[in-house]
């Protein structure tokens, strides 16, 4: 094989060292598995993962005199109490509340469900164990349990199994008790009257749970992952987009060499510091920041996306994308090639299990707990979902969200101009001019 114009020195490229073969492996090898590992570790088991997720019981019922007793009775509270001390305060973080607390816990996303107990609770349960030895249609008492939709799928999931779990519980406990009570009453009154098998039946389960969306999504907002979709865009635009530019401008620039198939080009390094590169690429960056912010609002929209405040959707995608660029393109300017692998693992190995976009937070392991409490694209999804799914609310998750990312593009800035300044002060210049050249790939001969 001969190559036209083009030769290896051997005492500048080794082939043969354990070295050249060893470096790509291990680090393809270390990067795919914390892919991996986060990854799976983040969803394989949430329920053993979760703690302190946040849900309100409310009681309003206002209490009753029920069969066989001279005294008021409120089953509400007996059941609010029962509830909270059968549920594991540190995996759950059950908190009674009023009817409002709970209403805007579940509007701006603070609690992830409840369960509401109505004021009539007692009365239909005194009703129900009446008319079960007279003739007649009743209904059942109802307990509710809200489930939030606009906190994600697999939060209401989490929520009707916490609900289920307790109010089984429930269901039986006031149900054997209920039917003592019956059966008593008529041992009392009347002997003669036996309790039929239907009512049996009734009485064993006397409680009907409802379970409600509370706000339900619209259509074309993918069951509650629009937000996490959106906010993995915002994210790669910042991320590719950085890497696209810095090499497009080193390239122009004449700092990397450029190819076109056979066409190898390097060009003559321009005089710029590392400082007015930098400063080049986030100028550039900015606009795109714009323009691929309106481009993606713009395609949700035709798509049918529900958008309800596009101009805050549009402001903030374009601050994302500048935030998560910025910073993408200091930490290139800092470590050079490797800030690609920093990057890689900063915005998507770390950041997609601890996004809280699919799995919540609360029901991942303790360590990507900590890893939102600074990963960008937690805090991003943070603000995306207010936006789409809240109304731009800044209890939602806007103010926090929106706080972080002023707070990351804050840092990146910092970063990129003190690093790339010292640099430059220490003369640790890129590389010397060469003259422009243009080499062809001319003949590849085999054998």
């Amino acid at each position: 094989m001969s190559f036209s114009d083009i030769s290896v020195d051997p005492h500048r490229h080794t082939l043969r060292g354990a070295r050249f073969w060893l470096a790509p492996l291990v680090v393809v090898t270390a990067v795919m598995a914390a892919l991996g590992y986060f990854y799976l570790g983040s969803m394989l088991e949430p329920s053993e993962n979760l703690r302190e997720f946040p849900m309100a019981i409310v009681n309003q019922d206002v209490g009753d005199v029920m069969p066989g007793a001279d005294a008021r009775r409120n089953l509400g509270s007996e059941i609010t109490a029962a509830v909270l001390d059968g549920v594991d305060s540190e995996r759950i973080a059950l908190q009674e509340m009023g009817i409002a607390a709970a209403h805007r816990g579940l509007d701006t996303g603070e609690l992830y469900g409840a369960i509401v107990i109505p004021s009539d609770f007692t009365k239909r349960t005194s009703i129900l164990a009446q008319a079960s030895v007279v003739p007649g249609d009743i209904e059942k008492p109802v307990i509710t349990l809200y489930s939030n939709p606009r906190t994600g799928t697999f939060a209401s999931a989490i929520v009707g199994i916490i609900g289920d779990e307790a109010l089984t519980a429930v269901n039986k406990s006031v149900g054997e008790e209920l039917t003592k009570t019956v059966r008593t009453t008529l041992a009392e009154t009347a002997p003669d009257l036996q309790l039929s098998g239907g009512s049996a039946l009734t009485l064993a389960e006397p409680i009907n749970v409802l379970d409600v969306e509370h706000k339900p999504l619209p259509a074309h907002t993918g069951s509650g992952l629009s937000a996490f979709y959106y906010t993995l865009l915002l994210i790669l635009a910042g991320f590719t987009g950085a890497t696209i530019v810095s090499s497009i401008v080193d390239s122009a620039l004449g700092f990397v060499p450029t190819e076109y198939g056979p066409l190898y080009i390097t060009k003559e390094t321009t005089r710029m510091s590392r400082l007015q590169v930098l400063f080049l690429k986030w100028g550039i960056l900015v606009v795109l920041a714009l323009v691929v912010s309106a481009l993606y609002l713009g395609i949700g929209t035709a798509l049918g996306m529900p958008v309800p405040r596009p101009l805050l959707l549009w402001e903030y995608g374009a601050l994302a994308i500048s935030a998560v660029g910025i910073t993408s393109l200091s930490v290139m300017s800092v470590f050079g090639p490797a800030g690609l692998i920093v990057n890689l693992m900063l915005f998507i190995v770390l950041g997609l299990p601890s996004s809280g976009g699919t799995i919540p937070i609360e029901a991942s392991p303790p360590l990507f707990e900590w890893l939102a409490t600074f990963e960008p694209m937690h805090q991003i999804y943070l603000a995306v979902r207010a936006i789409l799914y809240f109304d731009g609310n800044l209890s939602a998750g806007l103010a926090e969200g929106t706080k972080m990312t002023l707070v990351g593009l804050g840092v990146g800035l910092l970063i990129g101009v003190v690093v790339t300044w010292i640099y430059d002060r220490r003369g640790f210049h890129r590389l010397e001019d060469a003259p422009a050249t243009t080499r062809v790939l001319e003949s590849v001969k085999i054998g």
